[in-house]
């Protein structure tokens, strides 16, 4: 991949629409733009001008005369020269280096959205001398020339395939390097313990003191607890990244289908009077505190009375099995059968909520046995916002660590993270077994490595830095 080259793509999503943007982003990027645009006043940084696409004029190829030197000169006296043709307006916007996304000179062409129009912008700067952008190439482009991290392109990625308003505000954190923020005093501390080590090893002869194990475990200990922290929130990171399913499962009748379309927010599953209406698992997702949430109606379970309702059944239980919470409905106003008892037991094993629907059948006072249970009514909509709350408390929503800035969402990121820790323990336990410090440095650029693998790498000239500007060494 050529930094040098000027490239370009259509920037907004397939199909037909109001706008449609082209990028070219490169040192020709003015000078191809150009030709193709009629424009109102000229392009200047950071500032939108309203103006034409034209198509530039093309001569056929005529045969030069002698003591010609070119096709227009044996145009015919008097004959019209060839004007650009219009092809629709546009508002271009120009970005010079470095104040752009990818650092070098960008500019937008914002036409209407019609593929033929875009494709035609994309083939006349391609005819100019630009290259068609490989997938991902403006991002990378703006990780290479040091305009974002490695933590900060994934998060490109995030925001653009976010399904909810909470999970686009966590990806925009994670662009604005809050992950990074998070993560570099720990990679500080990191080398500068390797620092200190190299210092020890490589300059003995200029009195520069060699740490002792305890001050090197207090060092990796320092390390390795925020990193732990770290990694611990991956568990909420995760759910708010990929979403959770959730399945409503009980006996037949006490209201499941209703209390899933309560959820949903419509009529998604039919509901009837008629025990055993659901036959198969419905699905739909929605957002609950901005987690995305795919809720699973399931059949009644009870003794089948057929082969579908069978079927249904095990349907019903393999989605028990499969969902990360499960959501067990009980009929308040029937209370505990043995039915239930025995779903109850199934379903202990496994993150679960136990409600009591149909609460507006049961008189409210001290003599309620439901009065200690998370008490809900698909009808009337009583103790649903009661059930959304206890949905989220359930999956780290409530506890706090939606507000820390900086969490893990990314499964690559937290493999990483782990990788560090186990190299951390390797050498926590090196300085117990009194291990030379060569090669426990081995085991602290093992733990360095996965960090850089998330951020961007450290080099030796970073780890030769620091040791020369907090040593006087050479002196």
């Amino acid at each position: 991949m050529n930094l040098d080259d000027t490239i370009v793509a259509i920037a907004t999503p397939p199909g037909r629409g109001g706008i449609g943007v082209v990028r070219i982003a490169g040192p020709s990027a003015r000078a191809i733009a150009a030709p193709i645009l009629r424009l109102r006043h000229q392009m200047g940084p950071g500032r939108a001008v309203f103006g034409e696409l034209i198509d530039p004029p093309t001569e056929a190829a005529e045969p030069c005369s002698a003591g010609s030197f070119d096709g227009a000169q044996d145009r015919q006296p008097g004959a019209p020269v060839p004007q650009p043709q219009r092809i629709d307006e546009v508002v271009v916007t120009y970005f010079a280096k470095p104040h752009s996304y990818t650092t070098d000179d960008i500019v937008e062409i914002s036409a209407h959205g019609s593929p033929v129009v875009l494709r035609h912008i994309v083939e006349l700067t391609i005819a100019s001398g630009a290259r068609l952008a490989e997938p991902g190439e403006f991002t990378m482009r703006a990780f290479l020339n040091g305009r974002i991290d490695l933590a900060q392109a994934e998060a490109v990625r995030d925001l653009i395939e976010s399904q909810t308003l909470y999970q686009a505000k966590i990806a925009a954190q994670q662009l604005e390097g809050a992950l990074s923020r998070r993560l570099q005093p720990i990679k500080q501390k990191l080398v500068e313990l390797i620092a200190v080590l190299e210092a020890g090893i490589d300059f003995a002869e200029d009195d520069v003191s060699v740490l002792p194990d305890r001050q090197i475990l207090e060092r990796i200990a320092a390390v390795r607890t925020p990193l732990t922290q770290l990694a611990a929130s991956f568990a909420y990171g995760k759910i708010v990244h990929e979403g959770l399913t959730l399945a409503i499962v009980g006996r037949p009748n006490v209201g499941k289908s209703s209390l899933f379309n309560r959820l949903v927010e419509h009529d998604r599953a039919i509901v009837t009077a008629t025990p055993g209406t659901t036959r198969d698992l419905v699905s739909e997702t929605v957002s609950i505190g901005g987690i995305p949430v795919q809720l699973v109606d399931t059949a009644g379970i009870r003794q089948a009375l057929d082969e579908a309702e069978s079927i249904g059944i095990r349907k019903s239980m393999e989605a028990l099995v499969d969902a990360d919470l499960v959501l067990v409905v009980l009929d308040a106003s029937q209370g505990v059968v043995p039915e239930d008892k025995e779903l109850l037991d199934q379903a202990g094993n496994r993150p679960a909520i136990v409600i009591a629907n149909k609460c507006d059948l049961v008189e409210r006072g001290p003599d309620n046995p439901w009065a200690s249970s998370l008490q809900v009514s698909a009808l009337t909509g009583a103790g649903i916002a009661d059930l959304r709350s206890e949905i989220l408390r359930h999956v780290g929503g409530a506890t706090g660590a939606q507000a820390e800035a900086g969490f893990l969402t990314n499964a690559r990121h937290q493999g990483l993270v782990q990788d560090a820790l186990a190299a951390l323990d390797a050498a926590t336990a090196a300085v117990a077994a009194r291990v030379p410090h060569e090669m426990l440095l081995l085991d602290l650029y093992n733990a360095l490595r996965p960090l850089d693998s998330i951020t961007g790498a450290t080099t030796r000239d970073d780890i030769l830095n620091l040791i020369f500007s907090t040593f006087c060494i050479g002196k």
